[in-house]
């Protein structure tokens, strides 16, 4: 019985550091995920949230702060409310993608298995294969060259809890992109696709053709 109690817990004691994944919680305060390693829940109220390249950490989430992804880091879901979300090249989140007031922007070689939201903030992707949809109020949206958005895009009335933009939104489908789901605006937008681009069917807006590196200035 020995030998064997001594080999279950040789196993033991080396699968630990495999299957512990440091959480995070704080109230006031910014974290950082170290690059290379794992984490589970990164979590705080007033603070941003850094994780490094190599990292994998799951659910990313503040109230009062920003959110910036190394390259090639992987994660759940990054989600705040007063802050932007920046996601570095070929990153991997598994699930959505979510601001209130502030911006998104993902680069080249990033897969997003579910959605992209704002209310107040721009929307920018780079090469960027998203699985769900894009939804936003106020916002601007860029489809950059070479991405695939597989849910559509919806850019919703604005409410009496919404900010008032100063202009239309600018919604961007550029060269070589693709949206296969329906693009629905239940507000005046501006909106462009590049002629090499290809989208579903529109709802609420006539898009506007161009052929250039970038969409026409207004």
């Amino acid at each position: 019985m020995r030998p064997r109690t001594a080999l279950l817990l040789t196993l033991a004691l080396a699968t630990t550091p495999a299957l512990a994944q440091q959480e995070i919680s704080k109230v006031n305060g910014s974290i950082t995920a170290e690059a290379g390693q794992a984490y589970g829940d990164l979590d705080t109220v007033n603070g941003s949230i850094r994780i490094a390249d190599g990292a994998t950490a799951e659910d990313a989430s503040t109230v009062n702060g920003s959110i910036n992804v190394g390259d090639k880091a992987r994660v759940d879901s990054l989600e705040t409310v007063n802050g932007s979300i920046r996601v570095g090249k070929d990153v991997q989140v598994r699930k959505d993608v979510e601001t209130v007031n502030g911006s998104i922007f993902t680069d080249r070689g990033t897969t997003v298995g579910g959605g992209i939201e704002t209310v107040n903030g721009a929307i920018g992707l780079v090469a960027t294969q998203l699985a769900g949809g894009i939804e936003t109020v106020n916002g601007d949206i860029t489809v950059g060259i070479g991405s695939q958005v597989k849910g559509g895009i919806k850019v919703e009335k604005p409410q009496g809890w919404s900010l008032k933009p100063k202009r239309d939104p600018r919604i961007i489908i550029g060269p070589n992109a693709v949206v296969e789901g329906p693009l629905v605006f239940e507000r005046p937008v501006t909106l462009y696709v590049h002629t090499s681009a290809k989208i579903g069917p529109v709802t609420g807006a006539t898009a506007k053709p161009y052929s250039t590196d970038t969409a026409p200035a207004e």
